[in-house]
Order: structure tokens, then sequence, then C-alpha cells
């Protein structure tokens, strides 16, 4: 009899155990998820800040506007020789990222990447302006040059590898994020792709 209540009394304490390891193992594995999660939340936070690539441009352009009277028989021209040097930066603003953390599948999808924002700071010198009461230069001029000055630096900006080198630079950090996901088991995707290295950064993620 005794035997029998001390083997039941075992058999309550083993029970308990189990309940409470699961118990414990439950806990331990929810606390991991959250531990997870709050790092990759602290590394996109990282991440997002703004990336910026600088480049220095300059050009030479000759301005000139004629004005006629008296049926064309009388003109008055006038023109300046315009010596312009820009600083130029393409900037991302990854605060701007929009993403989505799903801890039941572990997995980080990004939503919307910010498009890149270009700013023009052109100084534009004159030199060897000539004009005439008549046709003298007007703020209106100055309206025309300015927006001529930016429509050729846009084109030269185009041509050149500033924003190939902006692109790079945000792929960069966008890679830190992949590095982390997949050193603790989850997954990056973009577009309903699954991204696993940089190759796919770069072919998936259109700018």
């Amino acid at each position: 009899m005794q035997r029998k209540i001390l083997l039941g009394i075992v058999l309550i304490a083993i029970i308990v155990l189990l309940f409470k390891y699961c118990d414990f193992k439950k806990e331990d594995e929810s606390a991991g998820i959250s531990y997870n999660t709050n790092l990759i939340q602290q590394q996109i936070v990282n991440v997002g800040k703004l990336v910026v690539t600088e480049g220095h441009f300059a050009e030479v352009i000759t301005y000139k506007n004629q004005q006629k009277y008296l049926m064309n028989m009388l003109s008055f021209e006038k023109k300046a020789l315009l010596v312009v040097n820009a600083d130029v930066t393409v900037a991302y603003d990854l605060h701007q990222m929009k993403y989505d953390i799903d801890e039941a599948n572990k997995t980080i999808t990004i939503l919307n990447i910010p498009k890149e924002e270009i700013k023009i700071s052109p100084d534009i010198q004159f030199y060897d302006v000539e004009q005439s009461k008549l046709n003298p230069f007007t703020g209106e001029d100055y309206n025309k040059i300015n927006k001529q000055v930016r429509a050729n630096l846009a084109k030269k900006i185009e041509k050149s590898s500033l924003k190939k080198n902006a692109q790079n630079r945000l792929i960069s950090e966008l890679s830190k994020m992949l590095i982390l996901t997949n050193s603790m088991g989850w997954k990056l995707q973009y577009e309903n792709k699954v991204i696993e290295n940089e190759t796919d950064l770069r072919q998936n993620i259109k700018l």
C-alpha cells in the first residue's frame, strides 16, 4: 500500500516537472523570438539613415538673346559667358523605407524603397557681359539661365557614374540587413522574391 502511494507521489512529481519543463521551454522559445526580432529591428534602425553620394560638375555656357525692332530692321543683342561650378548630391533617405516583420515565419519583407533625391547647387559666374539699354539682362534672363544650367547638369549626371555609385552605396546598406537575417535563420524578401545574396539585391531591387 505504501509502495503504491509512494509510486503515485513519484508519478505526480514527474508529471508536474514535465509540465514545468514544457512551460519553461515555451517561454524560452518566446524569449528567443522576441530577442531576435529586437535585434533585427535595431539593425533596420541602423540602416535607416540618409545615404548621400556627392559629385562636382563644371561647364562653360554662352548665353545669347536678341531683341528686334522696326520690323526686324534694328536688333540689340545681349550675351554673356557663364562659368558654372555645381555641387551635386544623390541621396536615399532610408528613414522612409517601409517594411514588415513576420515573426511567425521569420521573414522581413521590404515593402518600399524611397526614390533617390538629386540636389543640384550651381554657382554661376558671369564673364564678358554685353548688353544695351534697350536689351538689358533682367530677372527673366537669370531664370532662363538657371533653368538651362540645371537641365544641362541633369544630362551630365545621367551620363556620369554618380547615380550608379549612389545605388552601390544603397545596396551596401541593405546588405547589412541581409547578412543579419541570414545569420539568424530569417528570410529577407522584396516583391514576393526571397533575397539570398547581394546579387539578388541588385537584380530584384529596381531603382
